[in-house]
């Protein structure tokens, strides 16, 4: 009798694992939860052991099919690891780098603004013009 059963066994597996089958048989106890779930104030664990939980859900997976018997999952951690210091570092380092692309700009800007109180007053002009052309400062600096 056990030959029989054996030979049947093998049978429906040569085609691959009954996922099928099982997946009818265990759908309320997956629907339970994962782990196991809460009956009366008792916990009560599946009465399917995890080893076949994973199983089931590796070959209803292989097969292209939706398993929807996996709880949500919860968000991202969004704290960062490591020492604070390190990151701001890190910061004021690419923040250096960026104002040393400025630099040139910033010291031409310091050099025209030392000069040009000395510069309004050595230059005469019309009292109607007030400011100093462009081309002045250029030929200047």
């Amino acid at each position: 009798m056990a030959g029989k059963a054996a030979a049947a066994t093998a049978a429906r597996w040569a085609e691959g694992y009954p996922w099928r089958e099982k997946l009818t048989k265990y759908k309320g106890e997956l629907g339970k939860g994962v782990w196991g779930y809460w009956e009366l104030g008792a916990w009560k664990p599946l009465g399917l052991s995890a080893r076949k939980r994973a199983r089931l859900r590796k070959e209803v997976l292989l097969a292209g099919e939706d398993w929807t018997y996996d709880p949500p999952r919860g968000e991202m951690r969004t704290k960062r690891k490591g020492h604070k210091c390190d990151r701001i570092s890190a910061e004021k380092r690419a923040n250096t780098v960026e104002l040393m692309k400025k630099m040139p700009q910033m010291l031409l800007d310091y050099k025209v603004g030392l000069r040009l109180p000395h510069l309004i007053l050595a230059i005469p002009c019309n009292p109607v013009c007030t400011y100093i052309p462009a081309l002045m400062l250029a030929i200047l600096v």
